[in-house]
């Protein structure tokens, strides 16, 4: 396997007498799909601020594509090429889609007296050949993102953070609330993300979806790493008895 792009080592971070993290390792490699389960309260918040810079550790090490970092808020993540999706999505309903995908990153044009207008045209150009590049089933980027499905806009959040995030996607709870056909859209973008060789780690409470997209399974247990498993090795009982603490990993990656 190569080398990992994100690797977290020995990440400690407490809240008081509360041990949220307590030492742990994770390795994410490129083109890799991990998802990260645990019951509530396991650690799994915690860490993902971790590696979007919500937070710093109290101790332990992140090495970004095998060097020493750290990251001390969520812009400095993506200016190395994190993104995250988080499960309120972010996005703004009264803005179209275009807006929603150039939010904090607009594209400029001329300046008028000592302000910069936005090009609009070529931010429409470029949000809608990313849209149709990933396949996401919009009739226009002018819609307005409120208009959408519970689906479309999980679609609009994704496409906004692989338009921007360079090596890594973090993606919490993408598929909340959705129902059948909306979630397999969006597991069908993740697998798309996947194959532009992205990172992705993935933070579901739904195991049969991590089964469906992901290529390991890393289990979270009171703050503390319960094991990792190939998902094409590992079944359904195997990680709900990792999640309860009813036994121990047997098909360690």
């Amino acid at each position: 396997m190569t080398e990992p792009v994100l690797s977290l080592r020995g990440i400690l971070k407490h809240y008081g007498p509360v041990h949220a993290l307590d030492g742990v390792d994770f390795d994410l490699h490129p083109a890799e799909i991990v998802g990260l389960v645990g019951d509530n309260g396991a650690g799994k918040s915690t860490l993902v601020k971790v590696m979007s810079g919500a937070i710093e550790p109290d101790a332990g090490t992140i090495l970004f594509e095998g060097k020493p970092i750290t990251i001390r808020s969520p812009l400095e993540a993506r200016e190395i090429g994190i993104e995250t999706v988080y499960q309120d999505l972010a996005v703004i309903p009264w803005l179209d889609v275009e807006a929603n995908l150039f939010l904090g990153r607009e594209i400029t044009g001329a300046r008028w007296w000592n302000r910069w207008l936005l090009d609009k045209p070529a931010m429409r150009r470029e949000a809608a050949s990313h849209i149709a590049s990933l396949r996401v089933g919009l009739k226009s980027v002018r819609q307005p993102v409120g208009l959408l499905s519970g689906g479309q806009r999980q679609s609009v959040a994704v496409a906004r953070a692989i338009s921007w995030g360079r090596k890594v996607v973090i993606m919490d709870e993408p598929t909340a609330a959705l129902g059948v056909r909306e979630s397999e859209g969006v597991l069908d973008l993740i697998r798309r993300v996947k194959e532009r060789g992205l990172a992705v780690v993935l933070i579901s409470h739904n195991i049969p979806h991590v089964f469906e997209v992901t290529d390991r399974i890393f289990v979270l247990r009171q703050g503390r790493e319960a094991g990792t498993l190939i998902t094409k090795k590992a079944h359904v009982s195997e990680v709900v008895g990792l999640i309860t603490g009813v036994h121990v990993a047997a098909a360690v990656a």
